[in-house]
């Protein structure tokens, strides 16, 4: 068992094709979890994360803030307290559209190698 501060956690830059938005990996196989990651976002005032898609869901809870979730061509509101699911495949974007950090839990299962 491990317990420890989120913010014990590096944050990092989230990655190409996203706009003030950090990451901190919390849940990681280095720690033992074989099966999920889990991840905190951090999405600042107009950022985004990329528009994609791949193979495997998300389930994302938002902790903070509030936004639009880009989903093909719909997009839909979030706010604290909201629960996500994107099936795979499904092409996504998360934008804060706010004025306060928009602050997300995000769980991915580990890919099959």
């Amino acid at each position: 068992m491990n317990v420890f501060h989120y913010t014990t956690v590096t944050q990092k830059d989230a990655g190409p094709q996203t706009s003030k938005t950090n990451v901190r990996w919390l849940i990681t196989k280095e720690l033992g979890a074989k099966n999920f990651a889990m991840r905190l976002f951090e999405i600042q005032p107009k950022g985004y994360t990329p528009l994609h898609s791949h193979d495997w869901e998300h389930e994302i809870f938002i902790l903070e803030g509030e936004g639009i979730l880009v989903s093909g061509e719909k997009e839909l509101r979030f706010q604290a307290g909201d629960v996500v699911f994107i099936p795979p495949n499904e092409l996504h974007q998360m934008k804060n559209n706010g004025s306060k950090t928009c602050k997300i839990i995000c769980l991915i299962p580990y890919k099959e190698n």
